[in-house]
């Protein structure tokens, strides 16, 4: 398995990955180019096969007096096909991932997870976080 930073050659995978179809294509590959500075994918490949995807956006918080620049990720979108998944394909991705956090000095990664995989992210190495709280518009 080979887990590297995807590209723009990678976008109809990444869509494709995420389902979204060819009518929206364009405006997603649009969307790609136009935050590839923030949002950075990744891709597990086998025997040149994508078989899973998850992407690191890197955002910068307001300054402070002790930190001037206080950059943070949030991981987004981890998709891994059904029949790769329990295989090490999404512990492969968090590695790389968290490299990448590393390596760009990063406050902290959050992830905001469905129930099913908050045991995965538990053991690759995140906590649950008593002082992170969600706001969502009511619906009317």
């Amino acid at each position: 398995m080979i887990v590297r930073r995807a590209s723009v050659a990678d976008v109809a995978v990444l869509a494709e990955l995420r389902g979204i179809d060819g009518d929206r294509l364009g405006g997603y590959a649009e969307w790609v180019a136009a935050h590839a500075e923030t949002h950075l994918p990744f891709v597990a490949e086998i025997d040149g096969y994508v078989v899973g995807a998850a992407w690191l956006l890197v955002a910068e918080r307001v300054p402070s007096n002790e930190s001037p620049e206080r950059w943070y990720g949030d991981i987004q979108s981890v998709e891994v096909r059904a029949e790769y998944r329990n295989r090490g394909v999404g512990v492969a991705l968090m590695a790389a991932i968290l490299t990448e956090a590393r390596t760009r000095g990063l406050l902290h990664v959050t992830v905001h997870s469905g129930r099913r995989a908050v045991d995965f992210y538990l053991r690759n190495g995140f906590s649950q976080h008593r002082q992170m709280l969600l706001w969502e518009p009511s619906v009317s």
